[in-house]
């Protein structure tokens, strides 16, 4: 899940791709790469990546040297692959090369989805976005990771097990493009644990995404989709735009993958060139930072490359949304690329064009008839007054669109030089428009730029924080003075409630896990002296015996049916099945049983109270693993049942709790913040699905809990979660 597309440099610096010849440093630009330090004969091999000497980089005076050798090296490198442009010349693809901000989303966002009127919302999606930072260009819908392993279903499974399947997804689809938002779909080849596809993977992608009617395809952790994807859109003649979320580790994978993600460009007093948009300049790259908290050094790269970002904020259902300032930094950024679109990917591009002040770096995208110049302050303070010198013709007229003015330049020796300001870290934007040349609405444009930039970025908030979340309320039960039958009364007292998340990402982010009432936000470890109150809790997990009684009672039908009970065979359980926790319930499905039953869902820490007693153990048996305690391990592709409910005596708890752990996940309580909902899991389940660590992982131990991100019962329920109930103690 990480990737990083590599900056570009000269061939006598370039990533090793089998040239073997040594490296030259006579080159008197050789203090200055793009994000890379060769140092200069003498130099310690330590130099060059600390800040000592920096200062004394001079971009301008060799710059034409080094373009005039990145452009042999790019002519070699295409010569290399066989390069052929065709793909970046078919109509149906096109849209990629204007497609400048693109995010990844959550379909868990509640944003998107609409759990409780149960229908997608992806007006109110975008509304937010456009507010926020201007809008999309696309999108990629995220069903998939981290959720995925909880049980057998696969990549694809999952996609179908959306509210209202393939058809629903489809409106959301429809409902993007007439916002003029394209889509994308992902796809992964580290899933091969879960249930075996009927076909492979890149014909099943194809498929979906046609059935759906989707744009494109997303391959995570892919250093370049494959060809067989793309083949695979054009066989049932629905072409696909390709986007690998990691660099293309082999180049000639950029004759079909017509886009790509890009991240961790190095941050230097020189910004780096991006590797493939200047192989091909029609090369749309989405640059990625899903953890950054400041993002001025990856909208400064994303500029002064003319490439697009990505927009990503809920991640993984950790939300990291851009700062106000850097919001509308790209709301600037992208209003200029999209309006000067055919310039961006203009063949003649050229980066590093001669600038006036140090720390000050420009790119050139030349057109027909005008030529549009982005241009960013590296320096931590501002810096006005000439910034650049241009030739110039009789007729031309110059114009800072990023302030919206145009400029009166001072003529010298031919040549336009024009002033302007930068603020600390900024941006601008530069056109020149050849006598007779007209950009259509370009006043209109001027007037927006103009009031825009009355609020200077440096204005705006660069705080970050995280997303508050709330503990979802469960009223208590009538007090019983005596355990019910088939519960056991854990006592009240003192306890000691540790616990952690083993969410595989996020690190110890603040807004990584849950945050408990007692916490200030979200974090990955929580511990707590708690006075527990007496409770009665549930010997067993709820069987299908039990819940089959509870719906012939009840009559309870849920709203979303879709996956309810889907084991179960004409009503009922199959047959052998009966003292089996029941499975395949949605947390609306456990709370509407155990209302009927008179009690109510565990909160987590007396679910913990329940398995650990008061010694802190880490098994609900003691501190040591016991494989008779618990089912056997499932490593298969496919579920197997659960075991019954008794059939492990020895895993019992100090309480005689039994059940506890290794059978199957057990609801407990549910988070929410603004955007994501979530429950928390407890005991883990038999199933581990193999061949990747990105599959949900397990969580035997007591201390461990697992969060499993909701959306819709019918994506929600697994046949790997079941649930006990407690009841309240007199």
């Amino acid at each position: 899940m990480t990737s990083a597309s590599e900056p570009t440099v000269p061939r006598h610096m370039a990533p090793d791709d089998g040239d073997r010849r040594p490296l030259r440093t006579e080159h008197k630009f050789s203090h200055v790469t793009t994000g890379r330090y060769l140092p200069t004969p003498g130099k310690a091999p330590g130099w060059p990546f600390t800040d000592i000497g920096l200062w004394m980089i001079d971009a301008a005076s060799g710059a034409d040297d080094w373009i005039a050798e990145l452009v042999d090296w790019r002519r070699e490198h295409l010569i290399r692959i066989g390069y052929d442009d065709a793909n970046y010349r078919r109509p149906e693809l096109q849209w990629a090369q204007c497609n400048f901000v693109h995010a990844q989303m959550m379909v868990e966002d509640r944003y998107f989805y609409d759990p409780e009127a149960g229908r997608y919302t992806v007006d109110r999606y975008l509304d937010d976005l456009e507010a926020r930072f201007g809008g999309v260009d696309s999108v990629l819908i995220w069903f998939v990771y981290p959720n995925i392993g909880i049980d057998d279903r696969n990549k694809t499974d999952l996609a179908h097990d959306l509210p209202g399947g393939s058809e629903g997804l489809r409106g959301a689809v429809e409902d993007f493009h007439r916002r003029g938002v394209r889509v994308f779909l992902p796809t992964m080849p580290w899933d091969n644990g879960t249930r075996p596809p009927e076909r492979s993977d890149w014909d099943a992608i194809a498929a979906l995404a046609r059935a759906v009617g989707a744009d494109g395809v997303n391959g995570d952790t892919y250093n370049g989709v494959p060809r067989a994807f793309f083949d695979a859109g054009d066989a049932i003649g629905h072409p696909l735009v390709l986007a690998p979320e990691s660099t293309i580790s082999a180049e000639e994978a950029l004759i079909w993958n017509v886009q790509s993600w890009g991240k961790k460009a190095p941050d230097g007093p020189v910004p780096p060139v991006a590797k493939f948009k200047w192989l091909e300049p029609r090369h749309m790259i989405n640059y990625e930072n899903r953890w950054g908290r400041d993002r001025s050094h990856d909208l400064q790269y994303i500029f002064f490359n003319g490439i697009g970002c990505n927009a990503w904020e809920n991640v993984w259902g950790i939300w990291n949304q851009f700062t106000p300032r850097d919001a509308e930094a790209l709301r600037r950024i992208a209003t200029i690329e999209r309006r000067f679109a055919p310039l961006m990917v203009s063949m003649d591009w050229r980066p590093y064009t001669p600038t006036l002040q140090a720390g000050v770096f420009a790119s050139r995208f030349p057109g027909d008839g005008m030529t549009l110049w982005t241009l960013i302050n590296r320096h931590e303070f501002a810096v006005d007054g000439e910034q650049i010198a241009l030739p110039h013709r009789d007729g031309r007229r110059y114009y800072d669109v990023w302030n919206g003015a145009e400029l009166v330049p001072r003529i010298e020796d031919g040549r336009a030089v024009l002033s302007f300001a930068f603020e600390a870290r900024g941006f601008g934007a530069l056109l020149a428009l050849d006598a007779g040349s007209e950009v259509e609405g370009f006043e209109a444009f001027l007037a927006t730029a103009r009031a825009r930039a009355q609020t200077p970025l440096q204005s705006l908030s660069t705080e970050w924080r995280s997303l508050p979340q709330q503990l979802v309320a469960i009223a208590p039960t009538a007090p019983a003075a005596k355990a019910p039958e088939g519960m056991i009364t854990v006592p009240g007292g003192d306890f000691d409630f540790v616990v952690g998340g083993i969410e595989i990402e996020g690190n110890h982010w603040d807004g990584v896990d849950v945050q408990y009432p007692w916490e200030s936000s979200a974090r990955r470890n929580h511990r707590r002296r708690m006075r527990m109150r007496p409770f009665h809790i549930d010997r067993h997990p709820v069987t299908n015996a039990q819940f089959h009684a509870f719906l012939a009672d009840s009559g309870w039908r849920p709203r979303d049916a879709h996956n309810f009970l889907r084991h179960w065979q004409d009503g009922a359980p199959p047959a052998g099945w009966e003292n089996k926790p029941v499975t395949w319930v949605a947390l609306e499905d456990a709370r509407a049983y155990a209302a009927w039953a008179g009690k109510r869902l565990p909160r987590e820490w007396e679910w913990q109270h329940a398995a650990q007693g008061g010694d802190g153990r880490l098994y609900p048996w003691g501190d040591d693993w016991r494989e008779d305690a618990v089912p056997a391990c499932n490593l298969g592709r496919t579920l197997r049942p659960p075991d019954d409910v008794d059939a492990h005596p020895a895993g019992a708890s100090p309480f005689g709790v039994m059940d506890l752990v290794g059978n199957v996940w057990q609801w407990t309580d549910e988070y929410v913040d603004t955007h994501t909902r979530a429950a928390i899991l407890r005991g883990g389940s038999s199933y581990r699905p193999q061949t990747s660590h990105w599959y949900f992982p397990q969580a035997y131990r007591l201390d461990q809990h697992g969060k499993y991100l909701l959306m819709a019962p019918c994506k929600d329920r697994s046949g790997c979660v079941g649930f006990r109930c407690v009841a309240d103690a007199a």
